[in-house]
């Protein structure tokens, strides 16, 4: 729907509704709020309903009849949405963890997607003031706010030396450290919350990022189109690259996020993964 100009032109009023987004969150952050479980068992605040209505309206004032499925919104069968060829995709706070624990690691993911594919992503890291962007075939940006600028981002080749991996903390899963002993050199682990180990490769801290678990689609839209731009991939375990509203379920497969496109990283899985 949207031409490559047309999405650069996008990207600012988007960088906008996150920062806004964040605003509120900050506002609820420093206040105090209460915590509440959805029917998954993850943890819901005030400041994950405020931040998706906030994200809703600006979005529905930015682009008027592209529709928004967001993490907290209402169930939208599948029935109806398989006819979307574009639409945003959005978790107004990704890290409710990390919120609950103010730890800083929570971040307002805003993507759009076209046929499938995200191809505009809006990452907002509220405590840090830090954005990361993309659009596709427009490159990869980190913008810290009191700097006032955008610094290009590239993922790295990899080090031979010594792996350094991003992990969720929740990285001691079987999982997880199966695939880390099966790793042929030597390895550190960088642990953090929400959308920012995929920046972390993105951005040339770390090699890999391998999920393990349940995440859904709002959790690796925005930041698959920055790891992309940068050089990068997200792939699930067979080495495809990740798709959206394909299927009735808002479920991703476990996946990796890599910065070197050139390493099969598959040949480190645990067996039973390659099933």
């Amino acid at each position: 729907m949207k031409g490559l100009t047309d999405l650069q032109q996008l990207l600012p009023s988007v960088r906008q509704i996150a920062q806004d987004a964040g605003d509120v969150i900050l506002k609820i952050y420093h206040q105090g709020f209460t915590v509440s479980e959805k029917a998954d068992s993850t943890p819901v605040t005030e400041a994950d309903i405020a931040a998706h209505e906030c994200i809703v309206a600006g979005l529905s004032r930015l682009t008027p009849g592209i529709p928004v499925l967001s993490e907290e919104g209402g169930v939208i069968p599948y029935e109806e949405r398989r006819h979307w060829s574009c639409y945003w995709l959005v978790d107004p706070l990704d890290g409710t963890r990390q919120f609950v624990k103010r730890n800083s690691e929570f971040t307002v993911n805003i993507a759009l997607i076209q046929n499938g594919e995200a191809v505009l992503g809006v990452i907002w890291v509220p405590v840090m003031q830090l954005f990361y962007s993309a659009a596709k075939a427009c490159g990869a940006f980190k913008w810290r706010v009191h700097e006032n600028k955008n610094q290009r981002i590239q993922s790295r080749p990899f080090h031979e030396c010594c792996i350094t991996v991003a992990g969720n903390r929740g990285y001691k899963s079987e999982a997880f450290q199966k695939f880390v002993a099966n790793l042929d050199r030597p390895y550190q682990l960088l642990i953090m919350g929400s959308s920012l180990k995929s920046c972390r490769v993105a951005e040339g801290e770390a090699d890999i990022y391998a999920r393990f678990g349940p995440t859904g689609e709002w959790d690796t839209a925005a930041a698959q189109c920055i790891v992309e731009e940068a050089g990068g991939l997200v792939t699930d375990l067979q080495m495809k690259p990740l798709r959206y509203n394909t299927k009735d379920s808002l479920l991703n497969p476990d996946f990796l996020v890599f910065g070197d496109r050139s390493i099969n990283w598959r040949i480190y899985l645990p067996e039973h993964l390659l099933k």
